[in-house]
């Protein structure tokens, strides 16, 4: 009974699981392969983290019904990241589940507030990451880890099924995650391979088994970009060589003058690809292809951004970043210099209905990366939401809702977004009185300005609707 349910659920119908995917594998030695025997390979891609069934699990039938489970776990499509912004985001289908991300209490190389000076500012985002933060990032069934926009990973695992005539005989498997970094106003972004957990049980061919790593920039926009390439990728090692070496690295760089508009801007997909062949007697069941997930790189030179002219070096000019939408976070702590803002924004988040000005159906973004707030250097625009946030004090606050300079209007979505106040008045289609308002003290909203600014620079975050960030309060 357990050979005809392992012959009726194999590959052809873990296809249809989306998560587990097909892969071409390679073969045990001559002396363990039976000539008359039916030898098959079956290969699997599972989380990074996933755990995996036991040879013992196969062969009781068990084990296939564990993969079922994991597939039903994972997303079947999710090629990027659900925070990917710009013509990325919809070039292959995102996760519906938010990515790992580093723990609330972090700071993410914050200083404290006694080193901050007479305003906060924005802590500077990470720009490294190890091996073991990858791996915990990602957990168990993560498919990416977004430290921040200059350091994220993703991964998956590798798993192969070795049968003679439909029965389990061994099992072999190992992870790859693959980590990206940027150093700080460089457009050079690395990308590090950890080739780990290699595991055999049973009879396998696995030490022998050559597998080929590459990486593929399959789009990019605009399209015809070139870039530059070097590192040690391994090409093809076999199981053996690549649980020695470990490993390896690559690194891509798009020289200015190839984007497009005035910010020079260039976005791209990069993928990692792992696959292997089993040379006879040994045949694969499945499709062949291994493709890991996507990572979205973006690439500008834009003028109101550190590094606008290369420092005199017209080829050095801008920078890269990940293009996912980061977080904005503030503090309603006691203490913290930017409460007032804090806690504005996070009645408006809560309890819109009790903001001003009044509207029925009021849903402010910002909260979430599918409805992300999206940055505004237009200075005419600023002053038009600006203007419409201090009528609206002054409508319900009355004409001297300032007591003096006491306080300030502080209105969310930021005038620095295109969101903000007067949104209604520039697109038709925007809901008029989508924003609150409200009086709160001059240094709390300066203390908040100047942490939004910062962010905006730090995080390298562009004008228009190619990016985007939301904001999330601490107390």
């Amino acid at each position: 009974m357990h050979r005809e349910r392992f012959r009726r659920t194999g590959i052809q119908a873990l296809a249809a699981i989306a998560a587990v995917t097909a892969l071409p594998v390679a073969a045990p030695s001559a002396a363990s392969a039976d000539a008359t025997a039916d030898l098959r390979v079956e290969s699997y891609v599972l989380p990074a983290g996933a755990a995996k069934p036991s040879l013992k699990e196969f062969r009781s039938g068990r084990g296939m019904e564990r993969l079922r489970r994991t597939a039903a776990a994972a997303e079947p499509q999710a090629r990027l990241a659900q925070e990917t912004a710009g013509p990325a985001a919809s070039f292959v289908p995102l996760s519906r589940r938010p990515s790992g991300s580093p723990p609330a209490s972090s700071t993410a190389g914050a200083q404290p507030p006694a080193a901050m000076g007479p305003l906060a500012t924005a802590p500077e985002p990470a720009r490294t990451m190890t091996y073991d933060e990858c791996v915990k990032g990602l957990g168990g069934d993560k498919k990416f880890y977004v430290k921040s926009r200059f350091a994220v990973c993703n991964g998956a695992s590798f798993l192969q099924t070795w049968t003679r005539n439909n029965q389990p005989v061994g099992t072999s498997s190992f992870n790859v995650r693959v980590v990206g970094t940027i150093a700080k106003n460089s457009r050079t972004i690395t990308f590090q391979y950890y080739f780990t957990d290699f595991a055999t049980a049973g009879t396998t061919g696995a030490a022998a088994m050559p597998i080929t790593t590459k990486a593929d920039i399959p789009q990019s926009w605009p399209s015809g970009v070139r870039y530059t390439r070097s590192g040690n990728l391994p090409g093809t090692k076999t199981f053996a060589e690549l649980k020695s070496l470990r490993t390896f690295k690559e690194t891509v760089t798009a020289k200015p003058g190839q984007g497009r508009g005035s910010a020079d801007l260039v976005f791209a997909v990069y993928e990692p690809a792992v696959s292997y062949t089993p040379p006879a007697p040994w045949t694969l069941r499945g499709d062949l292809g291994g493709k890991l997930f996507m990572l979205a790189p973006r690439w500008d030179a834009a003028s109101y951004l550190a590094n606008s002219t290369g420092g005199g070096k017209p080829d050095k000019k801008g920078a890269a970043t990940f293009s996912y939408v980061p977080t904005l976070a503030y503090s309603a702590k006691q203490g913290a210099e930017e409460r007032a803002v804090a806690q504005h924004i996070r009645t408006a988040f809560t309890v819109p209905q009790d903001t001003k000005p009044y509207m029925s159906a009021k849903k402010v973004p910002g909260r979430s990366a599918k409805d992300p707030l999206h940055r505004l250097v237009n200075k005419t625009r600023k002053n038009d939401n600006r203007k419409a946030a201090i009528k609206q004090c002054k409508r319900y606050w009355g004409a001297n809702y300032a007591q003096g300079g006491k306080l300030e209007c502080d209105e969310y979505p930021f005038a620095t977004t295109y969101e903000g106040a007067a949104q209604a008045d520039h697109d038709s289609e925007a809901k008029k009185f989508n924003f609150s308002v409200k009086p709160i003290p001059e240094k709390e909203n300066g203390a908040g300005g100047n942490i939004l600014l910062s962010f905006y620079a730090k995080n390298r975050i562009i004008d228009g609707m190619d990016d985007g960030f939301i904001v999330k309060i601490k107390s």
